[in-house]
């Protein structure tokens, strides 16, 4: 048996323990929800095709993560204007396993796949050695004063140099001549 749900404006064609992924539903890993919107419910040879939904119709899936899609990368161009823009986009998104396609209002098994493992417990630490009970002494703060001081004495120390000179004009041909002449 098949179904052909629409959830998050997208239809996907889904069969008992079939995983997919949809947009983001509000619910947690291990949750069951139902999905109401069956477009065709099929298989064995009967077909029910809605206009728009199927009466009494719904998919029941199990929440297995939250997560997100791959990285899609906006990029930006205008050629010869130096204008570039690079972004990328993570879509948020549910993994979801089809539990049972259910047809004439009937509702789905409350039971659920795998519970929720329960938080693990930091690990006790070993007890301190003796005589290690002593709290380290605070470090001093070297004196800022002494640091500026002698920035200050380098500035000091530093000549300053003297305005470069321009070099001589370069003399002309015609003015060249005229002296090579005298």
């Amino acid at each position: 048996m098949f179904a052909v749900i629409k959830t998050g404006g997208k239809q996907y064609r889904v069969a008992q323990d079939d995983v997919i992924r949809v947009e983001k539903l509000a619910a947690e890993a291990g949750d069951i929800v139902e999905l109401g919107n069956v477009l065709m419910v099929g298989g064995d040879g009967d077909m029910s095709v809605g206009a728009p939904y199927v009466a009494g119709a719904t998919v029941a899936a199990e929440v297995l993560e939250q997560g997100r899609g791959k990285k899609i990368i906006i990029f930006k161009k205008k050629r010869r204007q130096n204008y570039r823009r690079h972004n990328g986009h993570r879509q948020y998104e549910t993994v979801l396993r089809v539990t049972e396609i259910l047809t004439d209002g009937k509702k789905p098994s409350t039971t659920k796949a795998a519970p929720k493992a329960a938080p693990k417990e930091a690990k006790p630490t070993a007890p301190a050695k003796a005589g290690t009970d002593k709290k380290a002494a605070p470090k001093k703060a070297a004196p800022k004063k002494a640091a500026t001081e002698k920035k200050a004495a380098a500035k000091k120390a530093a000549p300053k140099k003297a305005a470069a000179k321009k070099p001589a004009a370069k003399k002309t041909g015609a003015a060249k001549a005229t002296k090579k002449k005298e």
